[in-house]
């Protein structure tokens, strides 16, 4: 069966919100020639969709089903050709089956932006995949597309956006039943997980090669005061990066920065499930915030409304997202790599090649809990809705009695 190569359908939050099709002559182009009377309405079910979890859920989120989404309207329209209002559990197993194993010519190994800015009009890319084949950071092969496997956790993301797709449907009375609730429990993709979870994080010696990186840089430039307070920010206040950076409902301002009446600092952070929270901000960490600001020319602690940005571009206005944050702190991860490297050589250093943005909340975290600090206000700062959650990810208390015991056992 021809196939053809796969094109992107919708841009992101920021530009989806103002989105009209004629403003996207080669998208609206390829929706035009299609054969089936109902590709334009189904475009616009997930326009709809999309626009609705913008709206009310996180940048992340909106990424995430943006993505599922997509594949899943790319596969009715050119692949099954068939209408989503009429599948059967049956249908959705079959999309299953092809997210296990997609065609290579939909598979990228890198990043590409879905649509190109010219002469006033946004073009497809034509190097744009619905799927993308991760390498691990180090490995300089040529990747074999045909070795794309979706993880666990992508499968399970594939059905939750599906799902909730469905239940949007029918609430707009456009489906009358939710196919992928039902075919969820047959797939036979998924494994019933009972392994022990590591902790992916930073060891004591890998984050102060990772600081004492990020401070040299400072010292040296600073224009890197930026990165130092992002990288201090993580680690030490548990901070996911999305919660650092420009959101479309939520601006993070120095003046979430605040101090009580007995002199405690905290900070105000808008985190995951549109919850706020505050998170206290230990006195070791004023002094990274100080030399923060007075590298911007501000006065060295915040104020009652200081509306400046927490995290201000070097050119242009405004807050950063949560990608250019990312791409500052992958910066760090990759001098301290080569340092640590040259020093202890790479076993020592493989997990700074491993190491996204995330560990740094994991590590943070992590370090708090070894040093002996309450369960319960760890949790409230990593904003866990249930201290069970910290428990599970961090601490393992049950997986470490198991080990303990296990230890007992002998050969003969």
């Amino acid at each position: 069966m021809y196939l053809p190569a796969p094109t992107p359908l919708y841009p992101a939050y920021t530009q989806l919100i103002e989105m009209r099709l004629d403003d996207y002559p080669s998208l609206k182009e390829i929706l035009d020639a299609s054969t089936h009377s109902w590709t334009l309405a189904h475009w616009q079910w997930g326009y709809d969709f999309l626009q609705y979890i913008g709206r009310n859920k996180s940048e992340h989120t909106f990424i995430r089903f943006r993505n599922e989404v997509e594949r899943f309207l790319l596969w009715a329209i050119f692949v099954k050709q068939k209408p989503i209002d009429d599948y059967r559990k049956a249908d959705i197993l079959e999309y299953a089956d092809f997210c296990w194993k997609p065609p290579v010519k939909w598979i990228s190994t890198a990043n590409a932006d879905r649509f190109i800015y010219h002469d006033g009009y946004y073009q497809v890319n034509v190097k744009w995949r619905p799927y993308r084949l991760s390498l691990p950071k180090n490995q300089k092969l040529k990747a074999d597309k045909k070795k794309y496997k979706p993880s666990q956790q992508t499968l399970t993301s594939t059905f939750t956006a599906i799902i909730a797709f469905y239940n949007y449907l029918i609430n707009e009375e456009i489906s009358y039943g939710n196919p992928a609730q039902i075919a969820k429990k047959d797939c036979r993709y998924f494994v019933a997980d009972a392994q022990v979870k590591e902790v992916r994080r930073l060891s004591e010696s890998q984050w102060q090669y990772v600081l004492d990186v990020a401070t040299d840089m400072a010292n040296g430039n600073i224009q890197y005061e930026r990165s130092l307070f992002i990288i201090a920010a993580l680690k030490t206040l548990f901070l996911r990066i999305s919660e650092l950076s420009e959101r479309e409902t939520w601006s993070p301002v120095m003046s979430h920065f605040w101090e009580d009446e007995n002199g405690n600092w905290w900070l105000k952070i808008y985190g995951k499930g549109r919850k706020l929270r505050d998170t206290t901000v230990p006195t070791g960490f004023l002094p990274f915030l100080n030399r923060y600001r007075e590298s911007r020319g501000l006065s060295p602690l915040p104020y009652p409304g200081d509306n400046a940005c927490l995290v201000e571009k070097i050119r242009g206005q405004g807050g950063m997202t949560a990608r250019h944050l990312t791409r500052l702190v992958q910066e760090v991860f990759d001098i301290a790599y080569d340092q640590l490297k040259a020093d202890k050589g790479e076993n020592d250093a493989r997990k700074l090649r491993e190491a996204s943005t995330h560990w740094l909340r994991h590590t943070g975290a992590s370090m708090e809990i070894e040093r002996g600090r309450a369960l319960k206000d760890v949790s409230e700062d990593l904003g866990h809705a249930s201290m069970a959650t910290t428990d599970t990810v961090y601490v393992q208390t049950e997986n470490k009695k198991r080990a303990e015991s296990g230890k007992t056992r002998t050969v003969d």
